[in-house]
């Protein structure tokens, strides 16, 4: 009984030959020669926007000292405050 030959993925010069090669092949050959890959998407943060918000100095004030009580800064104990309280709400609301 013969072996059967496995298909090896080759190596590419560039992503034109790359693509030019998947275009005519299935992965589905390649399963023998195909490695899963470990991604780390611990460091991944949500992108942000900019606003722009008014609110009260005496509130300002206030945050700043709670902020100031857990060694963080202002904008994110309110970033924390905030996202609690959409977090309750959406809960409460569904």
């Amino acid at each position: 009984m013969k072996k059967q030959k496995k298909n090896k993925i080759p190596r590419f010069k560039n992503e034109d030959e790359e693509r030019e090669f998947w275009s005519t092949h299935s992965p589905l050959d390649f399963l023998d020669d195909l490695r899963p890959v470990k991604f780390d998407f611990s460091e991944l943060k949500p992108s942000t926007k900019t606003i722009s918000l008014r609110l009260p100095q005496s509130m300002i004030d206030e945050l700043k000292k709670l902020a100031n009580k857990r060694d963080v800064p202002y904008q994110s104990l309110l970033k924390i405050f905030l996202g609690e309280k959409i977090k309750e709400e959406t809960m409460r609301m569904s």
